[in-house]
């Protein structure tokens, strides 16, 4: 039996839609916050429990049973190391044989600001005793084609990330890749480095929203400071708009570049290149 933590996520529902291609419903637990909001994944006949990372004692029930997890990393910046924990110390208790947890690229070297807890996250499962598979996920291109319609609206992309190169994949391509992890045997001690095939800059992307849209949008490079500047003065919470300017800092030293293609092989066809991103998005 697999168990997915988060699945009523964006991620999660695809690893849902992935894993139920390659086994049965009945092996599959959707673990959850709020059972409501998974009706529809309990419709496919997954079987739905509930579970908060934030609520150590609920996760033994949600884990009865289970020979592998899916840690899906919580977007509780700040909170994920401790909510991690909840769940790997469950885990622990239940036996778990593999637990595949969802890093990000090169967590153990990367200048990101987030790649603290995941690196605090990985230390963990290393000392906890459970057989474990890392997938370090690069960034998901649903993180700029998101953005499009404020570069339409404005006529330009705004980032600080200089001409750093950037080797995202869709979502449903890591997606598709933990599910099959979860489903391949003697993955115990593995880390994948997971990125897309191809890379591009922002620039490269700014361009690509024009050739699509028919309308001149650039790029506009700023200083971090500035940038996070114009993402708190669209509205953004501070902790968001921390994340994107940081992030892109990082994407100006190489943070988010793999070439290894590791992701592709993994799931045995190419990744989903950016100008298919961004004909659906639009």
């Amino acid at each position: 039996m697999i168990v997915v933590t988060g699945a009523t996520g964006q991620l999660g529902r695809l690893v849902i839609a992935a894993l139920l291609k390659r086994i049965p419903a009945t092996d599959i637990v959707a673990a959850v916050r709020n059972e409501d909001k998974a009706q529809d994944i309990a419709a496919l006949g997954v079987r739905v429990r509930q579970a908060d990372y934030s609520q150590p004692a609920s996760w033994d029930a949600a884990l009865q049973g289970a020979d592998k997890l899916l840690l899906i990393s919580s977007n509780e910046i700040g909170q994920r190391t401790q909510q991690h924990r909840n769940v790997i110390d469950a885990a622990q208790r239940a036996g778990v044989k593999l637990l595949a947890y969802t890093s990000v690229l090169r967590a153990d070297t990367s200048p990101l600001g987030l790649a603290a807890e995941h690196l605090a996250t990985e230390t963990l499962l290393r000392t906890s005793g459970i057989p474990f598979v890392l997938l370090r996920n690069g960034w998901y291109t649903e993180n700029y084609t998101a953005g499009i319609p404020t570069a339409l609206s404005l006529g330009s992309v705004y980032g600080c990330a200089g001409g750093g190169r950037i080797a995202s994949a869709a979502r449903a391509d890591y997606a598709e890749a933990a599910a099959v992890v979860l489903t391949t045997e003697d993955q115990a001690g593995k880390t994948y480095e997971l990125a897309g095939d191809s890379a591009y800059t922002l620039s490269e992307f700014a361009a690509e929203v024009s050739r699509q849209s028919g309308k001149a949008i650039g790029y506009v490079d700023l200083p971090e400071a500035e940038y996070k500047k114009a993402l708190l003065g669209a509205g953004l919470p501070e902790f968001l708009a921390e994340l994107l300017a940081n992030s892109d800092t990082g994407v100006a030293q190489g943070a988010l570049f793999d070439g290894g293609g590791q992701l592709g092989r993994l799931i045995g066809r190419a990744t989903t290149p950016l100008a298919a991103m961004v004909k659906a998005a639009m």
